[in-house]
C-alpha cells in the first residue's frame, strides 16, 4: 500500500500516480487526486496498482451532481469542471496524435475540442440491467456497479438521462420488484444463464420527445406483460410514448440483442431530426447518444467538405464513400452538397433504415449497401473521389484500409470515437502518401472518458 498524487490521466482510464517509489498506472483515478493505491504488479519501467481510496481530491474539485457518482461505472469526471474536463480530453487526443504530427511536414491545424451543447440529459437512449446489488438482494434495475460484472446500481438519479427515463425506470423497478419478491418472477443470471428479466431499452427523440420502451427478456418463463404495458402508459411524462415492445433475447452475451420483438402498444420506432433532415429510429438502430453534439459533429464533417468546395479543391459533381456509414447519417447530410453519396454498412437492419430515411428526406442520390467494407469495395463500380471513414471503435480492417489508399483521393475525412485506433491508422495512411491538413475533438459524451476526433487528409505524394 503506497499513497501518491495523479499527475496524469492518459486515455482512456489511465491514471498516473506519482508516489516516493516511483510511478504506478492506476485507473478510475482523476488528474491532482491523492490517492492510496495497493501495487498489484511491478514491471521494469512502472508499477501497476489499484485505488483503495481518494485521500484528498483535487484542489478545483466539484461535489458530484449525481449521487451514484462512483459506485456507477457510467461516468467518470463528474468531479472535475467541466473546463478542465474538456482540457484533459484535448490533451489525451493531442498526446495521442503527437507522433502523425510530428511526422508530416506539411501544415496541420489543430483546431481543439469542441463542446457539447448541453452537459447533462443528453442521452437518447438507456440500457438498464436487471440484477441485484449484492449475491440473493433485492431487484434492482439500472447500471452495472463499477468494477463489477454482476452487481447493479439502480440509478433513479443519473444526471445524464432526463426526468422522463427516471421515471420509466423507477416505475419499471416498482412494477416487477413485489413479483420478485412473491418468487412470481425472476431476473437473468449471468453465471447461472437462467431468469427472465434481462434489460429495459429507453429511447427519447430529443427534437420530438418521442419515446419506445422495450422490455427485454429470456423466453425461459412466460408473462403476461398487460400490466407492465398499462402501467408505463399511466406515467405522467414530458415526452409522449409511442411505443412499449417486448424483445426476446436468449443469447449468452450480455447485450441487448434482438431475438424477435413483439409490439405490445403503438410502433417501433419513432422520428428525430437532425441538421434539418428526418430520421426513422428503430430500438435497435445506431444513432450518435447524444442527438445535439451528433449535431456538431456532422456540422464539423459538413464545414470540411464545403471549405473544399469554396477553395475549389473538389466538385460538386464528385462522388462521395460513406464508409462504415451505419443508418446513413452522415451520407444524407452531405447528399445536397456532391453528385453522388454511396454508403457501406455490414449491419442489414442499419442499411435498411438508411434506405428508408434517404426516401423519408427525398434525397435519391444516396445508394447504400449491405456488406463488409473489405469486400464490398471490390464490387462498386462507380469509383470515390473523396471518401468519409466512420469506423467502430476497433478502426479499419488492415486490409480494407489498403484497398482505401489505393482508390487513391485526394481527401480523405476520418471520424473517430476511439482515438488509439485512429493514430494506428493514421501511422498506416501517412505511411502511403496522406497527411492531416485539420484536426479537431468533439466532446459527445460529457462526464465520460469518451471523445470523437474528426481529421481531414490530403494526398500529397502517390
Amino acid at each position: 500500500m503506497i499513497e501518491g498524487t495523479v499527475k496524469k490521466v492518459e486515455f482512456p482510464n489511465k491514471g498516473l500516480v506519482e508516489t516516493s517509489e516511483g510511478e504506478v498506472v492506476v485507473k478510475g483515478v482523476l488528474p491532482d487526486q491523492k490517492v492510496l493505491i495497493q501495487i498489484q504488479k511491478v514491471r521494469k519501467d512502472r508499477a501497476e496498482g489499484r485505488l483503495i481510496e481518494v485521500i484528498e481530491e483535487a484542489s478545483d474539485a466539484v461535489e458530484s451532481p449525481c449521487i451514484h457518482f462512483g459506485k456507477c461505472g457510467g461516468c467518470s469526471y463528474l468531479t472535475m469542471p467541466y473546463v478542465k474536463e474538456l482540457g484533459l480530453k484535448e490533451q489525451q487526443v493531442k498526446t495521442i496524435l503527437k507522433p502523425a504530427i510530428l511526422r508530416q511536414d506539411c501544415k496541420f491545424t489543430w483546431e481543439g475540442i469542441k463542446t457539447s451543447p448541453v452537459k447533462f440529459a443528453y442521452r437518447n437512449k438507456m440500457e438498464f440491467t436487471f440484477g441485484d446489488n449484492v449475491l440473493g438482494g433485492p431487484l434492482c434495475l439500472g447500471m452495472h456497479k463499477r468494477g463489477s460484472f454482476y452487481d447493479i446500481v439502480s440509478v433513479s438519479g443519473c444526471r445524464i438521462m432526463d426526468d422522463d427515463y427516471r421515471t420509466i425506470l423507477s416505475s419499471t423497478l416498482d412494477y416487477f420488484a413485489p413479483m420478485y419478491e412473491r418468487k412470481e418472477i425472476s431476473f437473468y443470471h449471468r453465471m447461472k444463464q437462467m431468469g427472465y428479466l434481462r434489460h429495459l431499452l429507453v429511447r427519447k427523440a430529443v427534437k420530438t420527445g418521442d419515446i419506445l420502451i422495450d422490455i427485454v427478456t429470456t423466453t425461459q418463463e412466460d408473462h403476461d406483460l398487460t400490466g407492465f404495458k398499462n402501467a408505463m402508459l399511466s406515467l405522467d411524462l414530458t415526452g409522449r410514448i409511442v411505443g412499449i415492445l417486448h424483445t426476446k433475447n436468449d443469447s449468452l452475451a450480455d447485450a441487448v440483442i434482438d431475438e424477435g420483438t413483439e409490439i405490445l402498444y403503438g410502433q417501433d420506432f419513432f422520428y428525430e431530426h437532425l441538421l434539418g433532415l428526418k430520421f426513422r429510429i428503430t430500438p435497435f438502430s445506431f444513432f450518435q447518444t447524444n442527438s445535439l453534439s451528433a449535431e456538431v459533429l456532422y456540422q464539423t464533417v459538413r464545414g470540411y467538405i464545403r471549405s473544399l468546395y469554396d477553395q475549389k479543391k473538389i466538385r460538386k459533381d464528385e462522388i462521395i464513400y460513406d464508409l462504415y456509414s451505419g443508418t446513413g447519417t452522415i451520407a444524407q447530410l452531405l447528399a445536397p452538397i456532391c453528385h453522388k453519396v454511396i454508403g457501406v454498412e455490414i449491419v442489414e437492419e442499419a442499411v435498411k433504415a438508411a434506405v428508408d430515411n434517404s426516401l423519408l428526406n427525398h434525397l435519391d442520390n444516396c445508394e447504400f449497401i449491405t456488406g463488409d467494407v473489405l469486400k464490398v469495395l471490390d464490387e462498386i463500380e462507380e469509383k470515390p473521389d473523396l471518401i468519409i471513414l466512420d469506423p467502430p471503435r476497433d478502426g479499419v480492417n488492415p486490409k480494407a484500409l489498403q484497398k482505401i489508399i489505393g482508390f487513391g483521393v485526394r481527401y480523405m475525412i476520418y471520424v473517430s470515437c476511439k482515438p488509439t485506433s485512429l493514430a494506428r491508422d493514421l501511422e498506416t495512411l501517412q505511411g502511403n502518401g496522406y497527411e492531416m491538413i485539420r484536426a479537431v475533438a468533439v466532446d459527445q459524451f460529457p462526464w465520460t472518458n469518451h471523445v470523437e476526433t474528426v481529421v481531414l487528409l490530403t494526398k500529397t505524394t502517390a
